[in-house]
Order: structure tokens, then sequence, then C-alpha cells
């Protein structure tokens, strides 16, 4: 499948749904208008991406890109990731990087609060 992307994108995110365990059949696609800035490329071409994982019911609109074939590339990632959240909870590397980003927060607001006493 080509969207737009190196062939090393393509093949991790191979690699990634099928350690996920999606296939192609299990995916409906949907093409929609785009919202929001983009001009007249957003309102004349359908370059939204609705994707539905038939098996879990998770759907994704992904808008990201002006295109269509890199939003398709978008949305697969996503499912991809929201199937992980789902299977590996606090392990899933999603988890991983907020539970990262909240540890540097709690870190700026102590120092914050240390430097104003």
């Amino acid at each position: 499948m080509d969207f737009g992307v190196s062939e090393q994108k393509v093949r991790q995110l191979a690699e990634r749904m099928a350690a996920c365990g999606i296939t192609e059949a299990d995916l409906r696609e949907r093409f929609i208008r785009s919202q929001g800035p983009g001009g007249q490329h957003v309102n004349k071409a359908s370059t939204c991406v609705e994707l539905r994982h038939l098996p879990t019911g998770h759907t994704v609109k992904m808008q990201k890109a002006r295109s269509q074939p890199l939003n398709r590339f978008y949305a697969r990632r996503r499912i991809c990731e929201l199937l992980e959240r789902d299977q590996l909870g606090r392990q899933s590397p999603e988890a991983q990087r907020m539970a990262k980003l909240r540890k540097q927060k709690d870190r700026r607001r102590r120092r914050a609060k240390t430097k104003k006493d």
C-alpha cells in the first residue's frame, strides 16, 4: 500500500499492526471531507479518513495532513496505539510517554514552588 511515506515506516507500521493482531480485513475505511483550514483543497477533496476496527469497535477520524494517503497512514498508526493501550495498559508506549510527561511536570512544579519560597 502506498501511503506517501518511506518504505521503512510502512514496514514498521505493518509489523506493529501484526503485533496488535490487526489485518486489513478487520478495518473499514471511509473518506469524508475535512473541516477547518486548508482552503480549496480541503473543501473539494475527501481527504479525511475515518477508520473503524470492526472486532473492537474503535473508530478514528484523521485529518492531520492535507493528503489522503498520509491520513490513511496516520489513522492506522492511531488504531495501533489504541489497541496497544487496551492490551498492555500501563506498559503501552503511549502510557509510558504520558507517565514521563507527568513526572516532568511534577518536577517542574516542585522546583517552582521551592524557588518561590
